[in-house]
């Protein structure tokens, strides 16, 4: 039987890096058995019940990989909390009502590691989840992500549906938003190198480069959605994250980025601004045993690929 596999959110940085590894990948691509259907806010607003009830019987999914969220920065992450619970719950619930409704076998999400408790021990896992409030920062949208794991409990338990999640740690890849306002650590930092070079100005970077993350190239998480929609049996979230070794400081960050953007000027840290949360070390424990051969593109050649791609399209890209 062919599987018609819906994906929402397609224009987004993973969403990109899906469409890639479907259309190239030798053993995660596309299956002769498989039809794939990329769509974006353009095809449907989620936000609107009758709109996502409408998509859905269009494309007539047998599987979804829900990709679409209301995303943003620090600064919109502050300022608008109640739009980013409101929209993404809206979307969150709209999709799974309808993939219910309309007899879909499996549905991944994306969860995100800010759904975590702030004040947790480390590293965080999977069972961790609902052990506390998570960081007041991005209050709104947190909350609306963790519900989609309380969605999928409910929808099991009353229906039997296999509706799961991933939960990756921050991503990074082409196709990135790279608004130095609203964008996130590697994109923002891309595009301020990006822009020293040009006018050959110091690189300026806020706070003091100490705090500790783990980074998933796009391509690779990816991968891990291909392999969690079809062999993943669990209700039970699974991060999906390079292992904590890997784990490298935003000074590192920077650096490497300088390199990579071949950048020869001064690097100067803003030590007068917050460096935010030390860390929020994931562990990947789950995913390892589940798939122990499973090779996490190296840092710096993600980095590099990454680079390149943004200053090739540097016109084009989001900013």
């Amino acid at each position: 039987m062919k599987s018609t596999i819906l994906v929402t959110g397609s224009s987004g940085l993973v969403g990109q890096a899906l469409q890639k590894i479907i259309s190239n990948d030798a053993e995660y691509g596309q299956n002769p058995d498989e039809e794939w259907m990329f769509t974006t806010s353009k095809d449907a607003d989620l936000r609107d019940l009758l709109q996502t009830e409408a998509l859905f019987e269009r494309v007539k999914p047998t599987h979804v990989i829900h990709l679409a969220a209301f995303v943003g920065g620090l600064f919109r992450n502050l300022k608008y909390k109640a739009d980013f619970y409101m929209d993404n719950s809206r979307m969150n619930e709209h999709v799974l009502m309808c993939a219910h409704r309309h007899g879909v076998v499996k549905v991944v999400s994306c969860l995100s590691t800010c759904i975590f408790p702030d004040k947790t021990v480390y590293p965080i896992n999977e069972e961790m989840i609902h052990n506390g409030p998570p960081h007041a920062s991005n209050f709104g949208y947190a909350y609306a992500k963790r519900m989609i794991d309380v969605m999928n409990k409910m929808y099991n338990e009353q229906f039997g549906c296999q509706f799961t999640s991933v939960i990756p740690t921050n991503i990074f890849g082409p196709h990135d938003n790279f608004d130095l306002e609203d964008s996130h650590v590697i994109p923002g930092l891309m595009h301020k190198c990006y822009l020293a070079k040009l006018n050959k100005t110091p690189f300026v970077i806020g706070g003091t480069g100490s705090p500790l993350r783990q980074f998933v190239f796009s391509e690779d998480l990816a991968k891990l959605f291909v392999w969690v929609l079809r062999e993943y049996s669990e209700i039970a979230p699974i991060i999906s994250s390079v292992p904590e070794t890997d784990e490298v400081s935003i000074k590192f960050v920077a650096e490497s980025i300088a390199e990579a953007m071949q950048f020869d000027g001064p690097i100067v840290w803003d030590s007068a601004r917050s460096d935010g949360q030390f860390k929020k070390t994931a562990s990947n424990k789950k995913l390892m045993q589940k798939l122990p051969g499973f090779e996490f593109t190296p840092f710096k050649e993600a980095l590099k690929k990454s680079v390149d791609w943004f200053v090739e399209n540097y016109e084009l890209s989001r900013k």
